[in-house]
């Protein structure tokens, strides 16, 4: 662990000046491609400026014998196309691959001025962080940048999420988290093969019928990744960077991807992943303030003056703690509507309303 003196220190003779805050900018939904994909790489000038964030994948999902092509394809990719207010991200190969340390030693040099992430998957402890770290730093001096890399982990491991605190504070390069369900379920042991979303046996059941035993009693499905969900955002909350969902892998089950995202979102999650471009609008829609709650969070403000004491509205109490929930809502709300217009106008609309 550095001292804190030193934590903001470059970890190489050259390599740019860590930064003290996250930049806050949208990332309601990471879309993956896959940069070995000549009809996916062909479709991304025209997805610029439609999506938060377009991530090119080397991991999961891209076969052994198609990585060193994934990672030419990214190369092009990040050297061809403005990406302009559209951000670059990419996940990286595990760090207990064979492809990891060419990714870097590409990616780096090759495009680093235009990569803003890059994805750690199955980090389960801050020395994972602080090795990726050091290696960025290097990369970073060596190729002359003057923007540090982020760094953005995933949690697919017991271990991981029960390192979860430390390794939100492992670097000032961590940028957030993402919740791996498909790994993780698997190191965990846990009884489901979905990527993502409930389960219909993880139920609560309502007790019996006095007298009837047998009849008919209701029962709801539960969330498997609420505890998971809640410990990330609690770590990155305090650390001061972002957490992400992830993937919902049916990609058929949009009511179902809708309800787990919006889960996601009320917890306190900033986006999600987006494996199919179906769930691009559904990931954009959830992860963006109402229209109807920026309203109703602008008058809270304006309702409670100073800040201080509690006032009643719509027959409701609203006092200092409520003005809080308001003020993070807004603040989402304006970042989003100076990179949305259609959002900027339902804002306009529902204030003159």
């Amino acid at each position: 662990m550095r001292s804190p003196k030193n934590f903001f220190a470059p970890l190489a003779v050259g390599a740019p000046a860590p930064l003290r805050e996250v930049p806050a900018t949208a990332s309601r939904v990471i879309h993956f491609l896959d940069p070995s994909n000549e009809k996916m790489t062909a479709k991304v000038p025209a997805m610029v400026g439609t999506v938060d964030v377009l991530l090119g994948n080397l991991e999961d999902g891209v076969k052994a014998d198609r990585k060193i092509a994934a990672r030419e394809g990214l190369v092009r990719l990040g050297q061809s196309v403005d990406f302009g207010p559209t951000q670059l991200w990419t996940r990286l190969n595990a760090l207990d691959s064979p492809w990891f340390l060419d990714d870097v030693t590409t990616l780096v040099p090759a495009i680093g001025a235009t990569l803003g992430v890059v994805m750690v998957p199955k980090v389960e402890g801050a020395e994972d962080i602080h090795y990726v770290d050091r290696l960025l730093a290097q990369l970073e001096a060596r190729a002359g940048l003057t923007r540090p890399i982020l760094v953005h982990a995933i949690l697919e491991t017991a271990r991981g999420v029960a390192n979860v605190e430390e390794i939100c504070t492992a670097s000032p390069r961590m940028q957030g988290l993402s919740l791996g369900p498909a790994d993780l379920a698997a190191s965990r042991r846990m009884k489901t093969t979905r990527v993502g979303g409930g389960h219909p046996g993880y139920v609560v059941r309502a007790d019996p019928t006095p007298g009837d035993p047998d009849a008919p009693r209701a029962s709801v499905q539960q969330d498997l990744w609420h505890y998971t969900v809640a410990r990330m955002v609690d770590a990155c909350a305090a650390a001061g960077i972002y957490p992400y969902y992830g993937p919902f892998g049916d990609i058929g089950d949009s009511v179902g991807c809708e309800d787990q995202f919006r889960a996601a979102f009320l917890l306190g999650c900033v986006g999600a992943w987006s494996l199919h471009p179906s769930q691009i609008a559904i990931a954009k829609r959830v992860f963006s303030p109402s229209a109807q709650d920026v309203a109703h969070a602008r008058r809270v403000v304006a309702a409670m003056g100073d800040g201080t004491g509690a006032v009643m509205l719509d027959g409701r109490m609203e006092d200092d703690a409520s003005l809080k929930q308001c003020r993070v809502l807004l603040d989402l709300a304006e970042r989003l509507a100076t990179l949305d217009p259609e959002l900027a106008e339902a804002y306009s609309a529902e204030a003159g309303s």
